[in-house]
């Protein structure tokens, strides 16, 4: 027992000392393998971010005539109210069929080296045009789109002040990249993790620092680092141990369907964890409705080991500090169809 005043000072400072270099060192750490979300959208190479462009591109976000039932719209599958997804494990498209892989949120999606699971888009410009013509999304054509575009006066007016000095703004590739400039402002900054990035300690806490540092210790940032902890990278399903058919379909070979590349077989972009509590269900399966059993799967599929429960309880808090402001979105007034644009063709036929 110390008795001597001077002494217990001496080791109260020694510790408040040690606790502090600790912190500093685990945000530190942190900060070599993060970063945060800025507060404003990124700049996009070859797309400006212009007012009349990003407003042309959010109303066709939320436009359902873009597709052949004049039913689904972007926002059906990446819905802005619910995490930017669908909260559905496979999205439901044209005729009510069922889409092969559970839908990534929009949110952040700006943020990412390529787009989809398989990172079949080098962009967002480039995704936006998928869904639109998959007969198992929105079943349309670029014929038919631009057709709707140009069958609406406003919208021919939109697409000249978003696309000023072209001949022909009105095209199925204009349509993408004013989407791509919509989503790029779909970003959610200051989580809690962004404002301990920047400096303020006191924005986790303890559990969540602890989860923190057995997600940079166990090697999740192998995956999952930088500024939308993922989204970057290909890695396959079942690095050390194969998760069951339920979680992993046979029939999916993710990357290897774009490579033919017999070592790409069940590879997948690595996830982005951003806002991951808003968006499950988890995998590109969407088998898995639970955060803490996503924990533990990756723990014994990817890093080879079994993490107790109160690690996959640490890891859990840990990641949601990573929701951010999700942006406050008004509904577009979107123009009155007229004789000219083309009909619905039936969900069922």
């Amino acid at each position: 027992m110390i008795k001597h005043p001077l002494a217990k000072a001496l080791t109260l400072s020694l510790g408040v000392a040690a606790g502090s270099a600790m912190a500093d060192n685990l945000m530190e750490r942190a900060n070599s393998m993060f970063e945060p979300i800025p507060k404003y959208p990124p700049v996009i190479d070859g797309n400006e971010l212009t007012k009349a462009k990003v407003d042309l591109g959010k109303m066709l976000f939320f436009e359902p005539r873009l597709s052949s039932s004049h039913l689904i719209s972007c926002n059906t599958c990446h819905n802005v109210g619910l995490g930017g997804d669908d909260e559905l494990p496979t999205s439901i498209g044209h005729g009510w069929q069922k889409g092969p892989r559970n839908s990534p949120t929009v949110f952040n999606a700006v943020f990412n080296a390529a787009q989809f699971w398989d990172g079949r888009a080098a962009d967002l410009a480039e995704q936006a045009k998928g869904p639109v013509q998959a007969g198992v999304e929105m079943s349309s054509t670029p014929d038919r789109v631009v057709a709707t575009l140009k069958s609406m006066p406003e919208y021919i007016e939109r697409f000249e002040d978003a696309f000023p000095g072209q001949e022909n703004p009105v095209t199925f590739d204009n349509m993408a990249v004013a989407i791509e400039a919509y989503e790029a402002t779909l970003i959610t900054p200051e989580a809690p993790f962004d404002k301990y990035l920047r400096g303020d300690t006191s924005a986790l806490n303890e559990s969540e620092k602890e989860g923190l540092a057995l997600f940079m210790d166990r090697g999740c940032t192998a995956c999952h680092s930088g500024v939308n902890l993922g989204g970057q990278s290909y890695h396959p399903f079942g690095l050390v141990a194969k998760p069951g058919a339920e979680i992993l379909p046979e029939g999916d070979k993710g990357r290897f369907s774009v490579t033919e590349t017999a070592s790409d077989e069940y590879v997948f972009r690595a996830s982005p964890l951003r806002n991951i509590e808003l968006t499950a269900p988890y995998f590109h399966s969407g088998a898995v409705w639970s955060l803490e059993e996503a924990v533990a799967v990756m723990g014994t599929a990817q890093l080879g080991t079994e993490l107790n429960d109160d690690e996959v309880k640490s890891i859990v808090a840990f990641l949601k500090t990573l929701t951010g402001n999700v942006p406050e979105v008004t509904y577009p007034v979107l123009p009155p169809s007229t004789a000219n644009t083309p009909k619905p063709v039936d969900m069922i036929p």
